[in-house]
């Protein structure tokens, strides 16, 4: 049996770009969204209205949602002391695997990127008591992988100025922190040579969604691809992540 993930921040919430929204969905065909910056529960119900799904979940303040067209046997957000957003754990109905949506802390500075690191190793901390099993943990993680270009004269103005006055320099190094615990990060698996911009879509040059599995569930890994339709330029700033799992 496959799972068919997709991973999307929304941008502010999503209001007033429900049609363009559900037309990049409806073409990916996913069995399960996980929203960043879901923050309007009605633009997330309007959302599954719009593409079949049956089960939703958003909760005003807090940025992960959900939608599912399979059964869901469970649904709870996380939210570890000090982090900023909660995290999302979905178990579909009937498999092994379970599912974490992630939005790490934003803007590209060097004292963010200190916060990430907390955030995820609470959280990695978290998951490893309960869920030693098949997982994956996918969203916007708001960071650089080792080894790939980061142009901060390409943001917008605004992010641009907070790189700056961090020092200039961020060290990326929370990619890394999830690799050293044994994850592998699917998309640069399967296609290490691809660039996989999801950020910005007026100007794809950073790659900020991911989705990570640990290493002993590589081989479930059957795709993970960047969505970059036309619609997607007018459904938000982020491209989405597609995945597929056999679970």
């Amino acid at each position: 049996m496959t799972l068919r993930l997709l991973s999307y921040n929304i941008r502010y919430g999503g209001v007033g770009r429900e049609t363009a929204l559900s037309a990049v969905i409806n073409a990916a065909s996913p069995d399960i969204v996980i929203f960043q910056e879901a923050t309007r529960p009605a633009v997330v119900e309007q959302v599954a209205r719009q593409t079949g799904m049956v089960q939703w979940g958003s909760q005003r303040g807090r940025s992960l949602g959900y939608m599912s067209r399979r059964p869901l046997a469970h649904v709870e957000w996380h939210k570890p002391r000090l982090s900023r957003h909660a995290y999302l754990e979905i178990v579909p109905d009937g498999v092994q695997w379970c599912v974490f949506g992630v939005h790490l802390s934003a803007v590209h500075a060097a004292w963010t990127e200190r916060r990430r690191q907390y955030e995820l190793r609470t959280m990695l901390a978290a998951i490893d008591r309960r869920q030693p099993g098949p997982h994956a943990l996918i969203g916007d993680f708001n960071t650089v992988a080792p080894g790939e270009v980061f142009d901060p004269y390409r943001l917008p103005p605004r992010l641009r100025a907070l790189v700056w006055l961090s020092g200039g320099r961020v060290r990326w190094r929370t990619i890394q922190t999830i690799l050293d615990a044994g994850y592998i990060d699917a998309f640069r698996y399967l296609q290490p040579d691809v660039v996989g911009s999801t950020f910005l879509t007026s100007d794809p040059h950073i790659r900020l969604d991911y989705l990570f599995v640990p290493g002993a569930c590589a081989a479930g890994v059957r795709s993970c691809n960047v969505v970059t339709a036309a619609q997607t330029k007018e459904a938000s700033d982020h491209f989405p992540l597609v995945a597929e799992l056999d679970v």
